[in-house]
C-alpha cells in the first residue's frame, strides 16, 4: 500500500515538473488617437503592453506637445526656464543636425510663419513682406510637429524591444517603425499614399507597397493641407529660408533613415527643397533613402524618382 501511494505521489511530482508553465507569445493590436492623429500598434509578446505604451506616450506628450500648456516645449515657448527632459533633448539635437544638413530647409522655429499663413494654431493674417521679415527673425518659438510623430514611433518601438518583443509595427499618423514579421510569419507591409488633392483624407489610394522586416519610414506631403488665394495654391509647407509656402512640383517625400525621428525631419526638409535638392541631400547621407512623387507638368500625371537603395 505504501509503495502504491509513493508511486502515485512521485508520479504527481513528475507530471507537475514537466507541466509547461511558459507564457505563450501572441500578437497584440492597439488602435486609437494620440497627438491629434491615429496610432496603430501591433507586436508579439507574452502579455499585453497597452498600459505601458499609453503611459510612455503620455510622458512624451508632457515633453513635446504644444497643445499641453505644461509640456517642456510649451513652458520654453512661454519664456520660462525649465529642465530639458530626455525626449526634448533628443528632439532638439536631431532638429539642429537636420537644420544644418539641409541648410535651413528644416527649422523647428518656423511656427510663427506657419501661423501667419493659416496652417497653425491662430487665424491667418494679412501677409506682407514686412510681416514675413519680422516673423523670420522670431527664433524663440519652437514647434516639434514635423519631427515628433517619428520620434514617438521610436520611443514606443524601443519600449517594445526592451520588453522582449521581437516583432512589432508602430504607426503614428503615417510614420512607421517596424521589425521582424507579422502574425502570419511574413514581412510587414506598409503603403505609400498616392498624393492626390484630398483635404478630407477620404480619397486615400496606395501608390506603392513596401514589405520589410526592419524599417524606419516617414512621409511628408502637400496634398491635404492647402488653400487657394487669388488663384495661387498655398501649401502648408513653409520654406523657413524665405518665409513663403513652397512653390514647386514635389508632392510627396517618403524617407527611410536609421530612426523614424530622423526620417520625419528629413521628409519635411525634402518637401521644402524640391526634387533635385532633396535627392542630393538624401544621397549624401548614410543609411538613408527616399521616394519622391512629383508632377512633371501642369497635367494631373504623377512621376516618381527614388534613390538606388529604396526597397521596392
Amino acid at each position: 500500500m505504501w509503495a502504491t501511494l509513493l508511486a502515485l505521489v512521485l508520479g504527481g511530482v513528475v507530471l507537475f515538473a514537466f507541466r509547461d508553465e511558459t507564457p505563450k507569445t501572441q500578437y497584440f493590436k492597439h488602435q486609437g488617437f494620440v497627438f491629434g492623429t491615429y496610432y496603430n500598434i501591433r507586436y508579439s509578446a507574452t502579455e499585453n503592453r497597452e498600459e505601458a505604451i499609453l503611459k510612455r506616450l503620455d510622458e512624451f506628450d508632457k515633453s513635446l506637445s504644444t497643445f499641453n500648456p505644461h509640456s517642456t516645449i510649451s513652458v520654453l515657448n512661454q519664456g520660462r526656464d525649465t529642465v530639458w527632459d530626455a525626449d526634448f533633448t533628443e528632439m532638439y539635437q536631431c532638429a539642429q543636425e537636420i537644420n544644418r544638413l539641409s541648410h535651413g530647409a528644416f527649422d523647428i522655429t518656423v511656427a510663427p510663419l506657419v501661423n501667419a499663413w493659416g496652417f497653425g494654431f491662430t487665424n491667418r493674417e494679412t501677409v506682407t513682406p514686412e510681416l514675413i521679415d519680422s516673423l523670420r527673425r522670431v527664433k524663440n518659438v519652437l514647434d516639434a510637429s514635423a519631427i515628433a510623430k517619428g520620434q514617438a514611433c521610436d520611443v514606443v518601438a524601443q519600449l517594445l524591444k526592451e520588453n522582449g518583443s521581437e516583432n512589432y509595427l508602430v504607426d503614428i499618423g503615417g510614420e512607421v517603425v517596424l521589425h521582424g514579421v507579422n502574425d502570419q510569419g511574413e514581412p510587414w507591409r506598409v503603403g505609400i499614399t498616392k498624393p492626390v488633392d484630398d483635404p478630407t483624407g477620404e480619397k486615400s489610394e496606395i501608390q506603392e507597397v513596401i514589405a520589410s522586416t526592419d524599417l524606419c519610414m516617414a512621409t511628408s506631403g502637400n496634398y491635404r493641407q492647402f488653400y487657394y488665394e487669388n488663384g495661387l495654391r498655398r501649401s502648408h509647407t513653409i520654406d523657413p529660408r524665405t518665409g513663403y509656402p513652397v512653390n514647386h512640383n514635389l508632392l510627396s517625400a517618403t524617407v527611410i533613415a536609421p530612426s523614424c525621428m530622423r526620417a520625419d525631419a528629413l521628409a519635411t526638409a525634402c518637401m521644402v527643397l524640391g526634387v533635385d535638392s532633396a535627392m542630393m541631400l538624401v544621397e549624401s547621407l548614410p543609411e538613408t533613402e527616399c521616394y519622391l512623387i512629383y508632377s512633371p507638368s501642369e497635367t494631373d500625371t504623377l512621376a516618381v524618382i527614388h534613390t538606388a537603395g529604396f526597397p521596392l
